[in-house]
């Protein structure tokens, strides 16, 4: 038989796995007797959402880039003291917060240059096709131009009789 959970003993659980004090899944399960399965499953949920649950209880610098970018996006639209209580809920500093930003960010930079330089290539490569191309059609001429020549030869040679000592 399954047991159910109502939303808030879902949401007090979960809650215990945040900082600035964070439980392991292992304590949890021996301190509410639910399984492991599904505390793991309730927190993939939450993380899902969007809510940042850390998969490292120790320190905020080993989260998930995932929990650092929920983390970053829920305290886009705060101002500075929504901020410093958020942080001190969470066990962080607004620095951290700050410096994953400027990380999302920079990753962002690095996204759209790096597509500048692959369109660069693309069309370089392109050109070198095209280039490429046309100097085939040009020596697939000249080959045909040689083989029909070829072809002539031997028909003139078979006709009068040419010899090469002649």
């Amino acid at each position: 038989m399954q047991k159910r959970y109502s939303q808030e003993a879902k949401e007090a659980i979960v809650r215990r796995m945040l900082p600035p004090n964070p439980v392991t899944i292992s304590e949890l399960c021996k301190d509410t007797g639910v399984a492991k399965s599904t505390i793991y499953k309730w927190k993939n949920d939450y993380s899902n959402k969007g809510i940042s649950v850390p998969s490292d209880k120790s320190k905020s610098v080993n989260w998930s880039a995932e929990n650092k970018l929920a983390v970053v996006i829920e305290t886009a639209a705060l101002n500075a003291v929504e901020l410093n209580e958020y942080c001190r809920h969470k066990g962080l500093y607004p620095d951290q917060v700050a410096q994953w930003k400027q990380s999302a960010l920079l990753g962002y930079q690095h996204s759209d240059n790096s597509k500048k330089e692959q369109n660069r290539h693309r069309q370089e490569d392109k050109h070198k096709i095209k280039s490429l191309e046309s100097e085939l059609r040009r020596k697939d001429k000249a080959l045909a131009e040689t083989a029909a020549l070829l072809v002539l030869s031997k028909k003139f040679e078979a006709i009068w009789g040419v010899n090469e000592e002649d």
